[in-house]
């Protein structure tokens, strides 16, 4: 049973720290596997993918079937059911919708010395997005990668997946027409972040790869940022709860349940200032795994990694939510809207008793790719500007060269760089009066 934690108690805070840490994948064989595939799918390009496809896949690819044909994609669309293409159509452009808006605007303007600055954002020329083909096939993944990129303005977006499963969800490809992807590659693991990251034969490299994976996709992530850009390195998936003891137990016990089923190491705690409430919300979560309603992952969630937290007054949480910096937070009281502006470090805030997290997973719009394992503290969720980059621009009048260039040649030539200064004296003197 999950742990019941009294932050009143003297090793409370200890305890709790200790509770936030206690996760995680030994990730040093992970990541010694995935440097030794990313150097050979470099050294030795398409003929290393095949190698690791026979052997992890046992799936004999070649230049023939590397890349789904439109047909086999059409297919896959035609064979999903009418209600499961729906829902992705609502979502996609639901999310469409929302980044939309948080597109980022371009700007310019001139100061008193007659200087021009500013800014514009350009899209990345190609994306790649990588979709599990194991336990973890999310469709609504495939959305939530592909749609922020297609409104960023990526003129390519392709899409590598483990091949053998994909007739078993053909949702995954259907996903990927409906979003967008220009280009789907059969080809998973740590071999087809390396392949996108560096290009084979057939595949040419992008800028930018994104998308969930398990420890050697994410090892493999980690060891190309840098020859490309990454969305993050995720860990288990992790909810965090505010309630007080006016919400509903039986509710709140499926919340708790929805991010548990996700990982046996997915983390879910609620915060309360009531005991018997906390109580009764562990009794309910018991019950719910009991009846088997949830998948298989959150017994043992809900045993190791999990907790329910009584603080004295239900302000105290906020700071232990900032503390632990949760991928989502939901805020299920009275009046949550006092709670929020104190939230500094949360991936998505859950605001009211109608909006379960499982929302934001699916149709609402705001991206479900976020911060994990405190890495709220200093980072965002998937958006535009993750597929986008901004250049700066400069533009010196003649009378703003005069105002602020001697400044810039005493800073160089006090940095040693003569030829600095001169670039900017030799103009002060050829278009002074």
């Amino acid at each position: 049973m999950a742990k019941l934690l009294f932050a009143k108690d003297a090793g409370f805070m200890g305890e709790y720290k200790a509770l936030l840490n206690s996760r995680g994948e030994n990730v040093d064989e992970a990541q010694v596997i995935a440097a030794q595939v990313i150097k050979d799918v470099r050294a030795h390009g398409f003929a290393h993918l095949q190698s690791l496809s026979q052997k992890f896949d046992k799936y004999e690819l070649t230049q023939e079937n590397f890349k789904i044909t439109a047909a086999q994609i059409d297919d896959a669309t035609n064979k999903c059911d009418s209600e499961v293409l729906k829902a992705l159509e609502v979502a996609a452009q639901r999310i469409a919708d929302f980044h939309e808006k948080s597109l980022p605007k371009d700007g310019f303007y001139e100061d008193a010395d007659g200087i021009g600055m500013g800014w514009r954002w350009t899209a990345v020329d190609a994306a790649g997005l990588y979709a599990p083909g194991g336990l973890a096939a999310y469709p609504s993944s495939v959305l939530m990668n592909a749609v922020p990129a297609k409104v960023a303005g990526v003129s390519r977006i392709l899409m590598a997946t483990p091949p053998n499963k994909l007739h078993e969800n053909p949702a995954i490809l259907a996903a990927a027409k409906i979003a967008g992807v220009t280009d789907v590659y059969g080809v998973g693991g740590a071999q087809a972040i390396a392949a996108m990251a560096y290009g084979v034969e057939g595949l040419d490299a992008v800028d930018v790869i994104v998308g969930p994976g398990n420890a050697f996709v994410s090892s493999a992530k980690k060891l190309v940022f840098g020859d490309v850009g990454i969305d993050s390195v995720a860990g288990p998936s992790e909810v965090f709860i505010i309630a007080d003891a006016g919400a509903d137990a039986e509710i709140l016990a499926c919340d708790l349940l929805a991010q548990a089923e996700h990982d046996e190491q997915a983390q879910s705690i609620l915060f309360t200032d009531n005991t018997a409430f906390g109580q009764k919300v562990m009794q309910a979560v018991e019950a719910q795994i009991a009846s088997g309603i949830v998948a298989a992952p959150a017994a043992a969630s809900w045993r190791d990694y999990c907790a329910v937290v009584i603080v004295e007054k239900l302000f105290d949480a906020i700071e232990l939510v900032n503390i632990g910096a949760p991928e989502h937070l939901e805020i299920a009281t009275e009046n949550p809207d006092e709670f929020l502006p104190h939230v500094r470090h949360s991936g998505s805030v859950f605001i009211g008793h109608y909006t379960p997290e499982s929302l934001g997973d699916y149709v609402a719009g705001p991206n479900h790719v976020l911060p994990t394992g405190r890495r709220a503290r200093f980072s965002s969720g998937l958006s535009v500007l993750n597929f986008m980059k901004r250049t700066t621009l400069l533009r010196a009048t003649k009378k703003g060269l005069e105002n602020i260039g001697p400044y810039a040649s005493v800073l160089a030539r006090a940095e040693g760089l003569p030829a600095h200064g001169h670039s900017v004296d030799i103009r002060l003197k050829k278009y002074g009066e």
